[in-house]
């Protein structure tokens, strides 16, 4: 990848990203995990228990090349993004729980993305090519959370500023993602449309299971229906930015990167197919109206 993106532009896209995320923050959305425990495990264990297997299951049945699937086992492996709060909001979803989910996520995400990472790769043999130690993964997320703490600062002094720049942010963090992915793609250079052929079909399926059972979870241990689409955003609407400057920063291998750049795009359409899909079929007719749509 060219020089400039991966040691600019990769940094200043995750640090908008994660600075978005601390303006929308308070220290009440940490507490709240404690009073509403049950829909937070729930949406972590489909996060971290569910989501690599059903990740390992697809590159399996699809035989994609060995960087490609740790590429794919690291996009698993990474958090939720901050639009996953946006379309929660879009959908009926629980806002605040998501906001909460997000949070933990990325925290929980410090011990959890090496250890899944790692395990990938010594399944596909690459431990001479490729390593990810824990102690850098620590060093990215000091340095990846650090803007997570000054967004919150800032919604504590200065609310009125922290929610004008809500909008602005997520969409420079779109538009910054766009350009990723572009460099991504252009830096593969021939192995571009290989890469695309492979991975295109997985990561939209990956994205769809996601969604799926995100959803189809919750409700089946008897969560509400709002509780049930803020999971389903935040398990579906991952940090992919996250998975593309560790495969790219820490990792040295811009292919692992190819996963997450394709899985980037192809979230933001197929999350709002399938927000309409539960506001018009899934939802109960009271949750398609804004009934429940937050945490008592």
């Amino acid at each position: 990848m060219d020089s400039a993106l991966s040691t600019v532009g990769l940094p200043v896209a995750l640090g908008i990203i994660m600075l978005g995320l601390g303006l929308s923050l308070t220290p009440d959305d940490f507490r709240r995990v404690g009073r509403h425990p049950k829909a937070v495990v729930v949406a972590l264990a489909c996060q971290l228990l569910l989501l690599p297997l059903l990740c390992f299951g697809l590159v399996t049945a699809f035989d994609l090349d060995p960087l490609l699937a740790v590429g794919m086992l690291l996009l698993a492996a990474s958090p939720g993004g901050t639009s996953a709060n946006l379309y929660s909001h879009l959908f009926r979803g629980d806002v605040a729980l998501n906001v909460s989910l997000t949070a933990i996520n990325s925290v929980v995400a410090i011990g959890t993305l090496p250890l899944i990472t790692n395990l990938a790769i010594a399944h596909y043999g690459l431990d001479d090519e490729v390593s990810l130690q824990f102690r850098k993964v620590v060093e990215v997320f000091v340095v990846v959370l650090a803007p997570v703490l000054l967004g919150m600062l800032v919604r504590r002094r200065r609310p009125g500023f922290a929610a004008r720049a809500d909008r602005p942010v997520r969409t420079a963090s779109a538009v910054i993602l766009l350009v990723l992915v572009l460099g991504i793609l252009a830096s593969t250079g021939s192995d571009a449309g290989d890469y695309l052929r492979q991975v295109g079909l997985p990561a939209a399926l990956f994205c769809v299971m996601s969604l799926v059972v995100g959803f189809a979870v919750p409700r089946l241990v008897g969560l509400g229906p709002a509780q049930a689409v803020a999971s389903s955003f935040e398990i579906g609407v991952h940090n992919a930015t996250l998975a593309i400057y560790v495969a790219v920063e820490v990792l040295g291998e811009t292919a692992i990167s190819v996963p997450g750049a394709v899985y980037g795009v192809l979230m933001f359409p197929l999350a709002a197919l399938w927000g309409v899909l539960l506001t018009r079929r899934l939802l109960p007719a009271p949750a398609r109206h804004g009934a429940g749509a937050r945490t008592s």
